[in-house]
């Protein structure tokens, strides 16, 4: 972790966010912009229908860089919580996509404290622009940072998280889910695992090892599925078996039933 980052990120774990500017970019869809204590700014895609029921906070994997600009260009969006975002939004969700700070390389740093408080801040944020549910998503290395957020979140913060194609073992980023702290999750948590991904550090089989990792949530369900097509040129790219390619509506659907039916009870009634 280079110096820059971790000044940033020790900043964020003993400050909340200053306020934000936005930019809109088509209808219901902005660019925020997230105020560090530092000077420094993150870029955040909020995409929102008119009365959301819950928000998600949607952690890319890779990199996690999507180079989101402000006119709300995305130079990379294949990442599967990137090129679905239109359909959560159609089940009624808004959608809160972090990029990295200044080109930032998240590989290796998405289990550590600081990055658990980045994904607070995106809390925090998310609570600012809808008075519903938060859920974390992440999705690959992303996985990973979902884990970490879910293990430190603020009680009373988060109604559950979904990991999807998680990076369960040791690769070249040197972390995985068992490294954030999974045993300190205590929201419902959704693993998600298609049988035909192929990705050598996400294997589907390890499913349930994730899931009993996090022995103390209330709530842990496992969804399988199959399918998709092998377009990326690596196995573990964004579109393949591994994220999802030619099967998101089914995928979609599967984990916003989950949601919905792990919604706080105050919010089932709106």
């Amino acid at each position: 972790m280079n110096l820059r980052y971790r000044v940033v990120c020790a900043a964020l774990a003993l400050a909340i966010p200053s306020p934000l500017t936005a930019q809109q970019t088509t209808p219901n869809e902005f660019v925020l912009a997230l105020n560090l204590p530092d000077g420094t700014r993150q870029r955040v895609l909020y995409a929102t229908p008119d009365h959301p029921q819950a928000t998600l906070v949607m952690l890319p994997g890779g990199a996690g860089e999507i180079e989101l600009r402000r006119d709300g260009d995305i130079r990379h969006d294949d990442n599967f919580v990137v090129r679905t975002r239109s359909l959560w939004v159609a089940q009624n969700y808004a959608v809160l996509i972090p990029d990295t700070i200044d080109h930032e390389n998240l590989r290796g740093l998405r289990s550590s404290p600081a990055y658990a408080a980045i994904v607070t801040a995106l809390v925090q944020l998310a609570q600012t622009k809808a008075a519903v549910p938060v859920f974390l998503l992440g999705t690959s290395q992303g996985s990973i940072a979902a884990m970490n957020g879910a293990a430190h979140a603020h009680p009373y913060t988060l109604a559950g998280v979904v990991l999807t194609e998680s990076v369960s073992r040791v690769g070249h980023s040197g972390e995985t889910v068992f490294d954030a702290d999974p045993q300190d999750v205590r929201v419902p948590a959704l693993v998600v695992a298609n049988y035909d991904d192929q990705c050598d550090v996400a294997p589907p089989q390890d499913a349930p090892r994730i899931a009993a990792a996090m022995s103390h949530s209330p709530d842990v369900r496992i969804i399988h599925v199959s399918g998709g097509i092998d377009k990326s040129a690596r196995t573990c790219g964004s579109l393949s078996p591994h994220g999802y390619y030619g099967i998101e509506a089914r995928v979609v659907d599967a984990i916003s039933a989950w949601i919905k039916d792990h919604m706080p009870t105050k919010s089932r009634s709106r």
